[in-house]
């Protein structure tokens, strides 16, 4: 039977574009991937062996190298437990230790320690993975602004204000019940001095409030280092497509979670999300749509998350995003924004930012 010329154009229309495996490699390696959050931190501090190939979880140094990673944010983790006993800054302190020495320290060939965006181009043209962090969890600090830059000099390069926990100075998206204050004026007074410091203000994990609240107080622009899209996926984690719209119009990232949670809905009765490959380009896509492709980023929280996409089964796998893209008609310009470009002029802009005069 002979479709109807408009059915057809329409059928042609939605079908992807073919795409070589010549073109997929060409593209993804002239790409500067740099993925935003990383939660292997976990289990190096507790002797995991990056170097070697492990046959469970989603990232060792042959996986980052297979999936063309440039630059990879690890974090500082400081799970809300901590907080009791004061225990925060130390157990920042230790995983700031398995990023220096378990990681860069040890494999000294294949990492480079990181502090700026200068840094970062300068260790990939060296075809090493630049290694930089983050602390997830604003209570890791202890409301200090001396355990803030003590930090900072150390080389954290962004943190998020809050993680699954609420502290003394800002809300989270966690435990929201009965909390409405966002920022406080300590917390507003944390995100100057990041500001000055020229690290990144990560706002993932925090309330809404908070979020409004960071917007308003920073001077430079905001990153939310692992979320995804609300209008797709409604948990408390992502964000509104107000929220993705503001933080761009200041010249902020989003960067795209790959936790099944936070790309797919729940099923209707309960139970576990699924996601796959073609749900993390309906975030992409989602992002571009309403805020354009220079909102958009990778912030996978591989070895943080316990579901990721089937077709993103680990770190190695990131080609195969390259070529999603490419058959959804991304061009090699715009996928080079969106895994690394976007960040980097994030990252010079708070450098840009920052100032040299102390408190």
């Amino acid at each position: 039977m002979r479709l109807p010329l408009v059915l057809l154009a329409v059928s042609l229309a939605a079908q992807p574009r073919a795409v070589s495996d010549d073109e997929v490699r060409s593209v993804h390696r002239s790409a500067l991937l740099i993925d935003t959050h990383n939660d292997v931190t976990s289990r190096t501090v507790a002797g995991f062996d990056i170097g070697k190939s492990a046959p469970d979880g989603h990232t060792d140094l042959p996986r980052l190298r297979a999936g063309g990673l440039g630059a990879q944010f690890f974090a500082v983790y400081v799970a809300g437990s901590f907080v009791e006993g004061n225990r925060s800054a130390r157990r920042a302190m230790e995983m700031i230790d398995t990023v220096r020495h378990d990681i860069v320290a040890r494999y000294p060939r294949d990492f480079a320690l990181a502090r700026s965006a200068a840094d970062i181009t300068r260790i990939r043209a060296s075809g090493r993975i630049a290694a930089l962090m983050g602390i997830e969890g604003g209570h890791a600090i202890e409301d200090s602004l001396r355990l803030l830059r003590s930090f900072h000099a150390l080389g954290v390069r962004y943190m998020t204000l809050t993680h699954a926990n609420s502290n003394t100075w800002a809300d989270s998206s966690g435990d929201l019940e009965g909390r409405t204050k966002g920022l406080t004026p300590l917390g507003r007074e944390v995100v100057r001095e990041m500001n000055r410091l020229g690290m990144m203000v990560d706002i993932s994990h925090v309330s809404d409030k908070t979020f409004w609240d960071a917007l308003e107080t920073s001077s430079a622009p905001l990153l939310a280092s692992h979320s995804s899209c609300r209008a797709l996926a409604p948990v408390p984690r992502n964000m509104t497509d107000e929220m993705i719209v503001a933080l761009a119009r200041k010249g902020g990232v989003i960067q795209v979670n790959l936790g099944c949670q936070f790309l797919a809905p729940r099923p209707p009765g309960g139970g576990r999300a699924h996601a796959t490959l073609a749900d993390v380009v309906a975030h992409i896509d989602h992002i571009v749509k309403i805020a354009g492709i220079d909102a958009v980023g990778i912030g996978a929280d591989y070895d943080g998350v316990g579901c990721v996409p089937e077709g993103l089964e680990d770190v190695s796998k990131m080609p195969q995003l390259t070529r999603a893209l490419l058959e959804k008609g991304y061009s090699a310009k715009q996928i080079r924004k969106i895994y690394g470009e976007n960040t980097l002029r994030l990252m010079r802009a708070v450098e840009k930012a920052a100032t040299s005069t102390p408190k």
